[in-house]
């Protein structure tokens, strides 16, 4: 083991103990520890806001050797990350190495971390720790380097605000005028809206749109307990009574279901994995998605006018809604995953659709 590598040690909230070795910035601390599959997809998931108060555990055994790439900048977002800045709290994973190579690269991941400073460490179990997080459930962990802390659970903070614009912007000059709440957006949904004759208008989390011009309303993915966004809710159970056409993703697919009277709950394990399969209701299409979350839906709580839209098949939790006479529909799973997979980014497509029958 080379030298210049630190020992740290990753603690779990149960008692468990992992040694490593750091090679981001050195500091101590916590969060809530969750994990995911992809095998590639690194700088993506560490700017997916979704994961904002996490300790990510990458379970792809060999880390970091097609580097990080640039900054640059396409339609005033950054080209290759989901937001302008890593938002996960620390990194674990089981063997890092220094030397990348890929056409785009311009730095090493453990560079990133230590420039933004994101704690990492490698040469930990990550299949054992896995496996640990997959019987007792969520938990809490910490990173200690010198001095112990304590936990730290993010789930008690509005995360939300924490992620979200504080300003209005504006992407694009299409024909389609679409108001996206921003509850920590992942920008390939931006990406993935302008692909079409659009004009994206993103606002905070608790901005009052109901005043604004808008053809479409799209609520965002994003962080924690989406009991605590009262405003976002609050302006979107005047939408729904509106009626215009409505898509929300994974944290926007919550706050869809709780303004129009469900329920949410936390789930014991959370989805976090790239292949996730779904299977929409009444059909018998089956669809592997990227997921990211760790509350979800309660189907009994579901009013009359709505239907599910889409089932977890591992476990039936709730993976949509669908209104039975709005154009509004929602998915807790994520259409425009970046690296993957993107079965379901039709689904952007019939979102278009809507706002265009709703114009005539």
């Amino acid at each position: 083991m080379k030298k210049k590598y630190i020992k740290a040690k990753l603690v779990l909230e149960d008692g468990s103990e992992f040694k490593g070795y750091s090679f981001g910035y050195e500091n101590s601390v916590g969060g809530e520890i969750v994990f995911n599959t992809a095998m590639t997809g690194y700088p993506e998931s560490l700017t997916d806001p979704s994961y904002r108060g996490q300790i990510l555990v990458l379970t792809y055994p060999l880390v970091g050797n097609y580097g990080v790439p640039a900054q640059t900048i396409s339609n005033n977002m950054p080209e290759h990350f989901e937001s302008e800045h890593i938002h996960i709290t620390a990194l674990i994973i089981s063997d890092y190495t220094e030397k990348f190579n890929h056409w785009n690269a311009a730095k090493s991941l453990g560079d990133w971390l230590r420039e933004e400073k994101i704690p990492g460490l490698f040469g930990i179990d990550t299949r054992k720790l896995t496996k640990i997080i997959r019987e007792k459930g969520a938990m809490l962990a910490k990173i200690v380097f010198d001095e112990d802390i304590v936990f730290y659970d993010p789930n008690q903070t509005n995360l939300v605000d924490e992620v979200s614009v504080r300003e209005k912007k504006i992407y694009g000059s299409g024909k389609h005028r679409i108001l996206l709440v921003d509850c920590g957006v992942k920008l390939n949904i931006i990406r993935y809206l302008l692909r079409f004759d659009t004009t994206v208008i993103r606002v905070p989390w608790d901005y009052d749109y109901t005043k604004e011009d808008y053809d479409g309303l799209f609520i965002s993915n994003g962080p924690g307990d989406p009991t605590m966004c009262v405003p976002t809710i609050h302006n979107l159970k005047e939408s729904l009574q509106e009626g215009k056409p409505i898509f929300g993703i994974c944290l926007g697919h919550q706050l869809t279901a709780l303004a129009s009277g469900a329920e949410t709950y936390k789930l014991k394990f959370g989805h976090r994995s790239h292949n996730q399969p779904v299977l929409e209701t009444g059909t018998n299409k089956a669809y592997l998605t990227s997921q990211n979350h760790g509350y979800a839906v309660k189907n009994e709580s579901i009013p009359d006018e709505w239907k599910i839209y889409f089932e977890n098949l591992n476990d039936g939790s709730n993976e949509g809604l669908k209104h039975s006479s709005k154009p509004i529909f929602t998915t807790q799973f994520h259409p425009e995953a970046s690296s993957g997979p993107t079965d379901t980014a039709f689904l952007f497509g019939e979102f278009i659709k809507e706002i265009e029958s709703w114009k005539k």
